[in-house]
């Protein structure tokens, strides 16, 4: 028998040592393959909260991988009609609006209770067209206003008509999501109906929306230029004002607030839906399930400065209770708006 040298116990330890570290780094790799991902397309704005509040929980609890792309609602819709063959995006996080096309086009699977047990704990009206999407929270439009100038709060939609805001008043075009709340609540204030049929009073709304044409200081179509005025003190007030914009500037210390009006406040589309022949359907369900069960509800409400769509999930500390909170028709919004975005170019030109 050959006495083993020193050379070859050397080359024996060298390969062993290699044959480790190979297995070492190969590990990972492997890992990651049998890791599952989830493709969820959002807002670019909703990256943070996504991937703070949202992600880690669905992580911890499902042995997965969350990827956030994030853009606009349009880009996600785009996305999913190119790649209808072969889908990427399991989860889209989209406005409202932009959702009725894609369920026109059949890119979007039906949510369920027995796949989203947590649709049964939603509010009423946070359910859209029998389960095709639904809402994870409601942002809410109120008037936000300068305690500064203003001490204090605005009671109701109506005060911003007041002649003593003569050249004060700011609010967001009709191009802005946003800014269709303050036209529904120009209609209800003009004909007293209930904000379901007042909402379609649209020349009522109109017609009245041309009588604050003397306190408008402008109409933004970019929100940052509107709360520079009103934080310089030249504007008093934004009328139809997102509670998340508001109240982050209010937290960093700038002199903002906003007034949950007496007549009701207006929640912004923040919908939520399962991709038609994506991959990952259960992991997707699953996370939809997650984002508007109680424990993520909580967080995101009060990251978000939003209203929680769950009805078992406390409304964090500083957002209104015992409001009204006017549903909005989109799918009327979607058929009409266009027109309505060319009225308000023609009517409420400065």
């Amino acid at each position: 028998m050959t006495k083993p040298t020193a050379n070859s116990l050397n080359r024996r330890a060298i390969l062993a040592a290699a044959g480790a570290a190979t297995a070492a780094l190969a590990a990972p790799r492997l890992l990651r393959a049998q890791t599952k991902e989830l493709v969820v397309g959002g807002a670019a704005s909703h990256k943070t909260f996504v991937e703070t509040v949202i992600a880690p929980v669905v992580e911890k609890k499902y042995g997965c991988k969350i990827v956030f792309e994030g853009t606009r609602s349009l880009v996600n819709l785009e996305k999913m009609q190119k790649n209808k063959d072969k889908q990427y995006l399991s989860v889209v996080m989209m406005d409202d609006p932009v959702m009725i096309p894609a369920v026109a086009e059949g890119l979007l699977v039906k949510l369920t209770p027995a796949t989203v047990p947590n649709l049964a704990a939603l509010k009423p009206g946070t359910i859209h067209m029998d389960g095709m999407w639904c809402n994870y929270l409601q942002p809410w439009l109120g008037i936000a206003y300068n305690p500064k100038v203003v001490p204090t709060a605005p009671a109701s939609w109506g005060d911003v008509y007041d002649a003593k805001y003569k050249g004060r008043i700011i609010v967001p075009s009709l191009q802005n999501t946003e800014g269709l709340a303050n036209l529904f609540m120009a209609a209800f204030l003009a004909t007293g109906k209930p904000m379901a049929e007042a909402q379609k009073d649209i020349d009522a709304g109109f017609k009245k929306l041309v009588t604050l044409k003397p306190n408008l200081l402008t109409a933004y179509t970019q929100m940052p230029q509107a709360y520079n005025l009103l934080e310089q003190g030249e504007g008093f007030m934004i009328s139809s004002a997102i509670s998340q914009v508001a109240l982050e500037r209010k937290g960093s210390g700038a002199p903002v607030d906003i007034a949950a009006p007496k007549e009701g406040i207006f929640a912004m589309p923040s919908g939520v839906a399962l991709v038609k022949g994506a991959p990952q359907p259960e992991l997707g369900a699953a996370f939809i399930n997650e984002m508007i069960g109680p424990e993520v509800q909580a967080k995101l409400s009060a990251t978000t400065f939003s209203l929680p769509t769950n009805k078992d999930t406390p409304v964090p500390a500083g957002m209104p209770t015992n409001v009204t909170v006017h549903s909005v028709d989109w799918k009327f919004v979607a058929d009409n708006r266009a027109d309505w975005v060319k009225r308000w170019d023609r009517d409420m030109a400065m």
